[in-house]
């Protein structure tokens, strides 16, 4: 069974207080490199895999996308979705990042915001979304930085209440790490930045950008993230189909 922890109600009204959950795109921090990387959406057929409150499947359908469908496991995080788009050519389906499936050679972008370090296999991921694309087809992503998952504690190192250094720790040991986030247990896999973009070239890519992204200025500010600029937390990756 695929992890779905966000159909646990504790879990999902904690991830629901979330400015991103609140505040929509506007305060994801990393949101405006993300969508730097995104090509032409217009007259596009779009997938987003793990679609969450569907916020970039709506952002898709405003640049003029032509289809866009939106999979996420969560039966809670759909239902939301559905409940904010506005979109009448956005489609929502229940499914894992791994199952799904379609005609070959029939979308012309893939994205994923922070939803591919909860995949075990993915490479397999990475062979489907080639076999699906058309060639030039785009596939971009934003997964938790390898630097962030390595260690599973994913917190920073303190002494005496106040923030020391970030500890790195386990980087070339890959695989799964049950790490605490919003209370609960959850478990991300850790791939390091070799085998991110290794798996890519192997699976038919060229790779268009490595990016690891910074909060702006503003957010910095507004959201107290200061300590945000010492350590990459997130990583950007933008793909071409050969």
């Amino acid at each position: 069974m695929k992890q779905n922890k966000y159909d646990d109600p504790d879990f999902f009204d904690a991830y629901a207080q979330m400015p991103r959950s609140t505040d929509g795109l506007a305060s994801a921090g990393e949101w405006e490199v993300f969508r730097s990387h995104l090509p032409e959406l217009k007259e596009k057929t779009i997938l987003d895999l793990g679609c969450g409150y569907g916020w970039h499947c709506q952002f898709a359908a405003e640049q003029g996308a032509t289809q866009v469908i939106g999979i996420d496991l969560s039966e809670k995080m759909l239902a939301k979705a559905k409940a904010l788009t506005t979109a009448n050519n956005v489609e929502y389906q229940q499914c894992a990042i791994e199952d799904f499936t379609a005609e070959p050679g029939s979308l012309d972008v893939i994205f994923s915001s922070l939803a591919l370090h909860y995949v075990e296999d993915l490479a397999s991921v990475f062979r489907k979304s080639a076999e699906l694309l058309k060639t030039g087809g785009v596939l971009c992503y934003s997964v938790e930085h390898p630097i962030f998952t390595s260690n599973a504690s994913q917190d920073w190192h303190y002494q005496d209440g106040q923030i020391q250094h970030w500890p790195l720790d386990n980087y070339f040991h890959e695989g799964l790490r049950k790490t605490s986030f919003l209370g609960s247990e959850v478990v991300k896999y850790h791939r390091t930045m070799e085998s991110h973009i290794t798996l890519l070239l192997d699976s038919g890519f060229d790779i268009q950008a490595v990016v690891e992204p910074k909060p702006s200025d503003k957010l910095v500010e507004e959201m107290g993230w200061h300590d945000e600029l010492r350590r990459p937390m997130m990583l950007i990756i933008e793909a071409m189909k050969k």
